[in-house]
């Protein structure tokens, strides 16, 4: 017999047990189970059918070598991942990572959220991860181009327009991604639309590398509105400054906020009075163009930089944390709130630990979850995939529009299922909510499978 209600701990030790020594997929689902659990409870069939169970293991995990040849004609090996998480309610959908650190433990924990990120944008899309251990820092474009071509040699067998979608991440951008879909298209002998993320001469859509820090700005406008407040003349500090921190920036400063700071793994840049537009625009061709560094900004325009002080430690009214996993720690946290901080915005995956997160929302901060708030790439990946089956494109504003509408029906989504008793929203409740009851209901529809 099932026992007829599920039990935190108990579900965790067998998570733990099943998926040892995988200390951020046990974080993801554990961030997700101390909400769910509670609703599951209330519905015996989710509980008879094992829906959470099935929900944590992923429909399958495909690694694979990788062989590739650099500049001086030395053989090379990696590994290459692709952790295809669940299709319930759509093909696999999710980026590639390419990190000398990167593990399937990381993958896994990726995937995990990336079911619930793309059930919230209410598009037809299922969830996946992958990538590889490979660094492209410090590699030619002929060494990123043959790595490419050989690991999509492999991927191309477990991959199509309508079974799993890849996407570029960390380390991915629309270089790689080219050099990936002409392999794929060269093996395939057909264009379509298996990657997203492309470049706009190859299918590629407008505003998708703008589109998760836009999104993340999005939500949060809303987030401010449900509240009664704006972005506007906010103190805003966002941590990292790949593409999710520096079109996070740019938005802001587009609604009228004032970026003080912003960061790479060299240290951190502080602009009391704001970052002008002019200046980001510097830092957007640094970063996209020259591939430098964050203090190269400092010297050029004599503002200070810190090796050794992260955004948190600067004074604020809402953080964005928009550079990678578990980034804002307890102590964050508390010199944040110390510092008058009032919101804080997820713009990277699970950027907040568990213990910063509870500490954050226990002390009443607003809060926007990641799965919410960082819909907004994958969204546009969506749209993306639409142009690619109608053989169109759309312009700026029409997507702009778009992402914008997924982004407040996400928040919609937060209130309905985050409301409390006492009036106030838990947005990390909601959207754990509202993403996994759309993939359950869908599970139970299809029976046992």
């Amino acid at each position: 017999m099932f026992s007829s209600k599920l039990v935190l701990d108990d579900f965790m030790h067998g998570l733990a047990k099943r998926n040892p020594n995988e200390s951020y997929f046990y974080q993801a689902v554990q961030e997700v189970a101390e909400t769910i659990i509670p609703f599951i409870n209330q519905h015996p069939e989710y509980i008879q059918e094992r829906i959470f169970e099935r929900m944590t293991e992923p429909d399958r995990i495909v690694s694979f070598r990788v062989c590739w040849e650099d500049d001086g004609g030395h053989i090379r090996v990696n590994r290459g991942y692709r952790v295809q998480f669940n299709n319930a309610i759509g093909p696999y959908k999710g980026g590639l990572r390419f990190s000398p650190v990167l593990t399937l433990d990381i993958l896994k924990f990726l995937g995990f959220e990336q079911t619930f990120k793309n059930s919230l944008t209410t598009l037809p899309l299922g969830a996946g991860k992958g990538g590889a251990d490979f660094n492209p820092k410090g590699k030619s474009d002929r060494e990123v181009m043959r790595f490419c071509q050989s690991f999509m040699t492999e991927l191309h067998k477990h991959i199509g327009a309508h079974t799993d979608i890849p996407a570029g991440d960390i380390g991915v951008g629309s270089r790689e991604i080219s050099y990936m879909f002409g392999q794929y298209k060269r093996l395939e002998n057909e264009f379509q639309g298996v990657l997203t993320g492309k470049g706009l001469e190859s299918g590629g859509s407008l505003i998708r590398k703008e589109a998760t820090g836009y999104g993340t700005v999005f939500f949060t406008q809303e987030l401010l509105k449900e509240h009664g407040k704006t972005l506007e003349g906010k103190q805003c500090v966002v941590s990292g400054s790949g593409n999710v921190a520096l079109y996070t920036a740019q938005k802001l400063l587009h609604l009228g906020a004032y970026v003080t700071a912003l960061s790479d793994s060299s240290g951190s840049i502080h602009v009391p009075k704001g970052i002008t537009q002019e200046q980001l625009d510097w830092i957007i061709e640094l970063k996209e163009k020259r591939r430098g560094r964050i203090n190269e900004f400092a010297e050029h325009f004599h503002k200070a930089f810190h090796a050794d002080i992260t955004v948190w430690q600067y004074p604020c009214q809402a953080a964005f944390a928009c550079a990678t996993q578990n980034e804002l720690q307890l102590e964050d946290a508390k010199t944040l709130i110390k510092n008058g901080c009032q919101l804080v915005a997820e713009g990277a995956n699970m950027p907040t630990t568990l213990e910063a997160t509870r500490y954050l929302r226990d002390a009443g901060l607003l809060f926007a979850p990641a799965k919410a708030a960082n819909a907004g790439g994958v969204a546009v990946s969506g749209l993306e995939m639409s142009q690619n089956s109608m053989r169109l494109s759309w312009s700026t504003k029409e997507l702009e529009s778009r992402l914008h509408e997924i982004m407040c029906k996400i928040h919609t989504q937060c209130i309905e299922h985050g409301r409390m008793s006492t009036g106030k929203i838990d947005y990390v409740k909601g959207a754990n909510i509202a993403g996994f009851k759309k993939i359950a209901n869908a599970m139970l529809s299809y029976g046992v499978v």
